[in-house]
């Protein structure tokens, strides 16, 4: 008898459709033969099905059976195929109807004692069966909060084979997974932190209101303990909150590569995401003979912060460069590729120098010029030119410090990125993009019109700083959204002459 059922496979972050077929036809010697290209993972699943199937009673098959996992030139891996070919086997020896199984789709990997264990990849299931008019799918409990944000679709967590028999069969029907959507209002877009906490400073959160309401990345240099790290992590508190279809696209990274928090159906904040120094190029862009999400996908619609950044490797550095550039990154293999998206704020810090006191007022700084060069020589002039914003980070004086009142806070700073943020959408309306940051050259020519004075202010720095036609055109953009800030439709010399400002270091600091 011929069992057909529905699942799904994770290329990436997306799921394919895969048709679990299950023959099973009277033979002299039992054999199971698992085909479509399945991997270790998958092919060693027909030892626990078989385990699982005898531990809850149920009978094995004692002739031939064929098992296809269709379409055959798909490469499956993971356990996500266990509880669907073991239900097939259930439906081919007639224990189950099969004709309950047309409507549903499954995915679950199962444990020796028959019971169900959580895979990745669970939203990005869910949201494949709706566009299939799928319109039930049994998933691991453990997967039952985050598959039931796609609304359209019944979605039933079961904690063992046992339950998935029962639902299909009609003898222990459970009710579709509801998610309390008060636990997610209650989280969403709620932070711990705020700027209030760093005193001092105001210069630096200038900056990084302006790199919040245009989308631009920011560099921050200064020495040991002057709050980069801190600021840095309160980025994400002055960024307008996620939007449903952004929560729901972020998610869905982390759903895929089993990162999603427990118990958290969606993420309800914007993500920020800070790698250690020593991370790979595929771990930071993304890789593996599976290409599987890096460290700038996982910031998709947040922050990713690289502290320290000389340190880092330089082919991992290199590689952000298209990422930055068009906000997605493509892995290619021989047989297909993948893309992830990758649409993030880069917010960078460094120190000065190798000691970290080159300029510092009271530690004098003990490297030498040849070591200073050398180590500013780790950031190339390419990446250096996708940042935006290049700011110093001066030590907090002692006043600052011991002042009772707290600095300017999320609060304050957001309203103004809420405020900058409205006239852009106003400006570009349904265009890609949508920020100043993100702006084209056909669109800069439009939008970032300077006048005399501000021309020859813009010329002035070209020449002195020896900037690149790709640096000419970002100060342009930070110019329009200090514009946007200061609720003005032209950019006047004064907005021109502060987004120079925010790239000093070009002088200071590097060679061109």
């Amino acid at each position: 008898m011929l069992a057909q059922l529905n699942t799904f496979a994770l290329l990436g972050i997306d799921a394919v459709p895969v048709q679990v077929e299950v023959d099973t036809s009277p033979a002299q010697q039992p054999r199971t033969v698992l085909v479509g290209l399945p991997e270790a993972a998958v092919r060693e699943s027909v030892h626990r099905i078989e385990r699982a199937l005898v531990n809850l009673g149920y009978r094995l098959p004692t002739g031939r059976t064929v098992i296809n996992l269709a379409p055959a030139d798909l490469r499956k891996d993971a356990g996500a195929f266990d509880l669907p070919i073991a239900l097939g086997l259930l439906a081919s020896m007639g224990q189950i109807a099969a004709e309950k199984l047309e409507t549903y789709a499954l995915v679950g990997e199962l444990a020796l004692d028959g019971m169900v264990r959580p895979v990745a990849g669970a939203l990005s299931m869910a949201m494949e069966a709706r566009s299939r008019g799928l319109s039930r799918l049994i998933v691991p409990a453990g997967n039952a909060r985050e598959a039931s944000v796609v609304r359209e679709i019944e979605v039933y967590g079961v904690g063992s084979l046992a339950e998935a028999v029962g639902i299909l069969t009609g003898v222990a029907p459970l009710d579709p997974f509801s998610p309390p959507v008060e636990d997610i209002e209650e989280k969403l877009n709620k932070y711990a932190i705020d700027f209030a906490d760093v005193k001092g400073q105001e210069f630096a959160k200038r900056a990084l209101v302006v790199a919040a309401a245009g989308a631009h990345n920011v560099l921050m240099l200064g020495s040991p303990g002057s709050g980069k790290t801190m600021l840095a992590r309160r980025l994400p508190t002055i960024l307008p909150p996620l939007t449903p279809d952004e929560s729901l696209e972020t998610t869905r990274i982390y759903s895929a590569i089993g990162k999603l928090p427990p118990g958290e159906s969606l993420l309800c904040t914007r993500p920020f995401r800070s790698p250690h120094h020593s991370i790979s190029g595929a771990g930071m862009v993304g890789g593996g003979s599976v290409p599987q999400p890096g460290e700038i996908s996982l910031a998709h619609h947040g922050v990713l912060f690289l502290d320290e950044l000389p340190e880092f490797n330089r082919n991992s550095l290199e590689a952000l460069r298209q990422p930055l550039e068009e906000g997605r990154v493509t892995i290619s293999r021989a047989a297909h590729s993948t893309t992830f998206p990758a649409n993030f704020v880069l917010c960078a810090a460094m120190n000065p120098c190798p000691c970290g006191f080159m300029g510092d007022p009271k530690k004098p700084c003990k490297c030498a010029p040849m070591a200073v060069e050398k180590y500013m020589g780790r950031i190339s002039g390419p990446l250096l030119d996708r940042i935006d914003l290049h700011i110093e980070v001066p030590p907090v004086p002692f006043e600052d410090l011991s002042k009772p009142s707290d600095g300017t806070n999320s609060a304050a700073m957001r309203e103004q990125v809420f405020a900058a943020r409205a006239v852009q959408a106003a400006r570009f309306g349904d265009n890609a993009g949508g920020l100043n940051g993100r702006m084209t050259a056909k669109q800069i020519r439009t939008h970032c019109a300077l006048d005399p004075d501000g021309q020859a202010t813009l010329k002035d720095a070209m020449d002195a700083l020896g900037l690149s036609a790709r640096a000419h055109d970002r100060i342009l953009r930070v110019a329009r959204t200090i514009a946007d800030l200061g609720g003005s439709d032209r950019i006047t010399q004064d907005h021109v002459a502060e987004a120079i400002g925010f790239r000093a270091l070009d002088r200071k600091l590097w060679e061109r």
